[in-house]
């Protein structure tokens, strides 16, 4: 049986405690991870705490930055080892994730190397009553030991694209990633040591929530700041913790994004945009469609062209080049799914397709498997309406104004993304000014330059990341007064 193990001052520790970790094909026994208890999540924060102190934080700005491309060209090297651990962890497609998650995951560490080795501070000269002036100017240092909280859905790439600009940035950071996805992070700790990473900077405790690593590296007043991606519930307890001590926090966190489709738009592009946002990782994406409205006059035509799409979509195993779409992360999700997909029916919905589980062979019955599902019909108060499912599914709604659909689709708690599909600029400005979301795709979905802001308005998050942005959370700026 494999061990997944903790990552801690640059060597792996077993633990007195471990749990299973399930293949979300089978439902079998893939892995034991190793649970950090109070004391090893502590000896991670003193050891990165030490590191930030000592041999990292004695680097110069270039020196830390060709340790950072070694990390890269480390992954690179591990390319198939870390593919694997993040198929089976998650279940999903090889070509998704060899085309997105790893690179991405590798290209975390590049970019951010690249901003802080670039990034230029402000300096201005003022006048002084004696006449001789004074200079001012910025300076970045690190903010200390960072609190990295990342979830399942995107393991790798949402992990790094925290521990990328943070170690860039002078940081060091203590790891707990998701129970359900474990073996990419810890993976990463080999990858550290090869690439010449000292000791206690980079560190991986595992475990759960609440009385668990979560809760004791959230709550540890040695950790300096918190990043997080999740559900907006969880985020809320990390936000709490985090108040003790008034540490800063960047949050990540629910979404229930709409997509508004134009009668003007390229149909083409349209479908095949809105076909990736609902049901790619089997619509386990943050930035995914769960609420979809389409002006009427292309209404019928739209949920046709989905409903053939969705049934045309090959649901099989990671190993699969034609797969395109593997399971939920695990029996625990699929539960949570199939009953807003029960719950969509007693609302009222019309399933156009899917709405269960989905044929397969009988040695995958113990996994968590689904259809990929779409709805119309609901009326805008309805749960399935207002409510984060995290599967692969979306509901279609019909519109006739341009100010009708800004209200429906502005009408709900969370504020992450947008898209939308119109040939008409003008248009497009208008409608991407006023929705209140983090981020407005217009004509594509999940378009990311690494250098933009990412991040939520309302419940979907706080603050931003993403090129100078991560800078100005991962670095404490400091003004620098001297008179001439």
């Amino acid at each position: 049986m494999k061990e997944v193990k903790n990552f801690i001052n640059g060597v792996y520790e077993t633990s007195s405690r471990q749990f299973d970790k399930t293949s979300p094909l089978t439902g079998e026994v893939i892995a034991r991870v190793h649970e950090a208890d109070r004391a090893q999540v502590n000896a991670a924060v003193l050891s990165a705490k030490a590191a930030l102190n000592g041999p990292w934080g004695a680097l110069s700005v270039d020196e830390r930055v060709e340790k950072l491309y070694a990390v890269v060209d480390g992954i690179n090297a591990r390319f198939d080892a870390f593919l694997e651990a993040e198929c089976a962890d998650t279940g999903k497609p090889r070509s998704l994730a060899s085309r997105i998650d790893i690179p991405r995951g590798a290209a975390n560490f590049r970019i951010f190397a690249d901003i802080i080795k670039n990034e230029a501070t402000q300096a201005f000269q003022m006048n002084t009553p004696d006449g001789a002036g004074a200079l001012n100017y910025a300076d970045r240092s690190p903010v200390g030991v960072i609190g990295v909280v990342c979830p399942w859905n995107l393991p790798l790439l949402l992990m790094t694209w925290k521990v990328g600009p943070a170690l860039a940035c002078g940081n060091t950071v203590v790891v707990k990633p998701s129970e359900e996805s474990p073996q990419t992070a810890a993976l990463l700790g080999e990858v550290m040591n090869e690439a010449g990473i000292p000791p206690g900077v980079y560190n991986v405790v595992h475990g759960f929530g609440p009385d668990s690593a979560g809760e004791f590296l959230t709550t540890h007043p040695g950790v300096s700041a918190i990043t997080f991606t999740g559900e907006t519930r969880t985020g809320e307890a990390i936000m709490k913790a985090a108040a003790k001590g008034a540490r800063p926090v960047s949050m990540e966190m629910g979404g229930k994004n709409a997509a508004i489709i134009f009668a003007d738009a390229d149909f083409d592009a349209a479908i095949e945009g809105t076909v990736r946002s609902a049901f790619s990782n089997c619509g386990q994406v943050c930035l995914g469609t769960e609420r979809v409205y389409v002006e009427r006059p292309l209404f019928e035509r739209f949920v046709v062209a989905m409903k053939d799409r969705a049934q045309a979509m090959k649901i099989g195993v990671p190993e699969d080049a034609d797969t395109d779409m593997g399971p939920l992360i695990s029996q625990e999700h699929q539960k949570k799914v199939l009953s807003y997909y029960r719950l969509a029916v007693e609302e009222g919905a019309t399933v156009v397709t899917g709405g269960g589980i989905p044929d397969l062979d009988p040695k995958y019955g113990g996994g968590s498997w689904i259809q990929p599902t779409i709805w119309t019909g609901l009326p805008e108060h309805a749960r399935v309406i207002k409510e984060e499912i995290f599967g692969p599914c979306c509901h279609i709604a019909p519109f006739d104004t341009e100010e009708e659909v800004l209200a429906m689709a502005n009408d709900n708690e969370y504020g992450l993304c947008t898209a939308i599909w119109t040939r008409d600029l003008a248009r497009a400005h208008r409608v991407a000014h006023r929705m209140q979301v983090g981020l407005a795709w217009v004509n594509s979905w999940f378009l990311r330059d690494l250098r933009t802001p990412f991040g939520g308005a309302k419940q979907s998050g706080i603050g931003r990341e993403g090129g100078v942005h991560s800078l100005e959370f991962y670095t404490e700026l400091k003004n620098v007064c001297i008179k001439l």
